[in-house]
This record gives C-alpha cells, structure tokens and sequence, in this order.
C-alpha cells in the first residue's frame, strides 16, 4: 500500500493528538487515487481546521491525488498576511476545488 509522510502545524497539532493521532513526520498509508481533501476528512478535519495543503513543498489543491513518497501538511487559518503571499496561500479558498 502506498505511504506518505505527513505533518500538522499550529493548534491542528493538538486537535489530532486529542484523537490519539500523530502528526509530526508520520508514515501513513494512503488508499489508492486517495485525495488531500479524502486525507483530510479521514483524519476528522473539517474545511475550517485545513485552510492550505502543501505536497512536496508547494501549495496543492485538496483535489490532488496523493502519491507513494509524497509529503503532506496541512496549515490551519490564521497564517499572517505577508507570510501567506511567500507561502503561496493567498488564495487557498480557490484551491478546494
């Protein structure tokens, strides 16, 4: 079955701890043609905890088909505004689709 490496940041650290759930470069398996958004609501996250996917380093859309050996995190809301422009969040609300 194919694994990614995923991590949480900011206050989605604690929400998925309290559930018993690592989220600091954890290996998970994923399921085939297995979406960010599908990872997301598998984790019990919903679209106001996740406000921004990054795969391999760069912002994604939760539409994107997740692969064997990638790297997920999901960034909460709240990021300030000059670091959402350099991170490339700026329109994560267009991403959902």
């Amino acid at each position: 079955m194919p694994c990614i490496t995923f991590n949480a940041f900011g206050f989605l650290q604690k929400k998925l701890r309290e559930r018993n759930l690592d989220c600091c470069n954890v290996s998970l398996e994923i399921k085939e043609q297995e979406t960010a958004g599908d990872l997301m609501t598998r984790l019990g996250l919903s679209d106001n905890d996740v406000e921004a996917v990054f795969i391999n380093g760069g912002v994604s859309s939760f539409q994107t088909t997740l692969k064997d050996g990638d790297r997920v995190a999901f960034v909460p809301p709240g990021t300030p505004g000059p670091y959402r422009v350099l991170l490339g969040i700026r329109d994560s609300k267009k991403r959902r689709n």
